[in-house]
């Protein structure tokens, strides 16, 4: 079975020594995504639904690097630092995932790799 690897070019990857994406067979493992641009600057300061809905839309284009979709995406988790806010982490969700309905965790972590970063995503993508 052949391997894929995607790369970002986030600076963690070669330190930490992961790809952004791994595909092999039909299978596409999306690492943990948090709200960085190209630029490794942050999005959505202090906005939860703002962080989400970048994290999603970042997770998208991999998969279709892969040759994928958000159609394709089996399970997320959402790894939050406040879970109180919940209704702001899902309602981005929602609007990409409603009528797609992976099996979903929300987990709240004491921290991501920098105190900004309010939501971490990770995905699974399963082309049939």
């Amino acid at each position: 079975m052949e391997r894929v690897n995607y790369a970002s070019g986030a600076k963690w990857e070669a330190i930490v020594g992961y790809s952004r994406a791994v595909k092999m067979g039909n299978t596409i493992e999306v690492t943990g995504t948090v709200a960085v641009d190209d630029q490794n600057g942050l999005v959505g300061h202090g906005n939860a639904y703002e962080q989400t809905k970048f994290i999603i839309g970042k997770i998208e284009k991999v998969l279709q690097q892969a040759g994928a979709s958000l159609k394709d995406v089996v399970r997320t988790r959402m790894f939050v630092t406040d879970i109180s806010r919940w209704e702001e982490y899902g309602k981005a969700h929602g609007e990409f995932f409603s009528n797609i309905r992976p099996c979903t965790s929300m987990i709240e972590v004491k921290g991501l790799i920098a105190p900004e970063y309010l939501i971490e995503i990770e995905a699974t993508a399963i082309i049939t």
